[in-house]
Parts: C-alpha cells; structure tokens; sequence
C-alpha cells in the first residue's frame, strides 16, 4: 500500500497550531520545542535544545520529516479506509499528542469499528495538557473535528467567551 501524505488542510491545520518559532522553547508541559512542533521526541534523539536557533528553511525540513513518521504511524494502526481529510485529522491529532495516545485512544477503537461519528466526537476530549484544560488545545481539538468530518473551513480560530462552561463534562 501507497504511504499517505497529509493534506493541504491537514498541513495548514497544523501549520495554524503549532506556528513557526525558530528559537527552541519549552511547550505547555516543558517539552523542548522548536520549528513547526519539532520535539525530537519520536526520534528519541534530544535533538531540540535551550538555546537553539533554526533558519525557516530547516523548520520546513524537520516539519516534513516529522510529517512522515506520523503518517505511517497513522496508516499503521488504521483498519479502514479513510478520506484525505479524515486521515490529515488523524496525523495532526498524532502529530500533537503522539503515536502511543492516539493507538490507546477510545477515539480509534471507535474508528476502526466503523464508528467515525462516534470517533469525531472523542477528539475533543483530548484538551488537557498537564491536567488543564486548554483554550488552545480544545480550539485544536475542534479543528481537527471540523477537518474529519470535512468542514469547508476547519480552523476555529476562537472560542466563546464562555468555552470553560460549554466544555466542562469533557
């Protein structure tokens, strides 16, 4: 089989949640960050470091060579078939919160029961980072909902002032 590439809308998505930081920083849980959401972690190569610059030109390149290894990790663990933005939801969400939550997830054991409404709705309960609930997360979560089930326009770029209420119970 064919590897499958993230789409256009995928790529934005992800692109519109992560941006781009050329300096190396600590994200919401002190994971060293650089790049477009490089980390090094699936590498497992401390290959982000305090102190480190990159030129947007090297941020492309680790984006894409990250892109591929969430890719397969996605196909990999897929029993069916899914549409080019179901599966670009797929990669941002693994490429957000890794391969190992998304292969232990309530999410894919509902999507590869054919149950892809079911697997829509769980998206959005993956907004915590250190056990807060996060605008940003939930915004992306949302998103990626909006992308899956092939939204014209999937990016949320705000949410209600009220978010906290609305999405308490998740």
């Amino acid at each position: 089989m064919a590897r499958r590439k993230v789409n256009r809308a995928g790529l934005a998505l992800i692109k519109h949640f992560e941006s781009l930081r050329l300096e190396a920083y600590q994200d919401s849980v002190g994971v060293w960050t650089i790049g477009w959401g490089h980390t090094g972690l699936s590498y497992n190569d401390r290959s982000v470091f305090p102190g480190q610059v990159i030129s947007a030109e090297e941020a492309e390149k680790l984006l894409k060579k990250d892109l591929v290894v969430f890719e397969k990790a996605v196909q990999k663990l897929l029993s069916i078939k899914l549409n080019s933005n179901q599966f670009s939801a797929l990669v941002s969400f693994a490429f957000n919160l890794g391969e190992t939550n998304l292969r232990k997830s309530t999410l894919l054991k509902k999507l590869n029961n054919n149950d892809c409404f079911g697997a829509a709705n769980e998206l959005k309960k993956w907004n915590k980072a250190g056990g807060r609930r996060l605008a940003g997360l939930l915004r992306r979560r949302l998103s990626e909902r909006n992308l899956f089930c092939s939204f014209k326009e999937p990016v949320i770029k705000r949410l209600a002032n009220n978010w906290q209420e609305n999405y308490n119970s998740l």
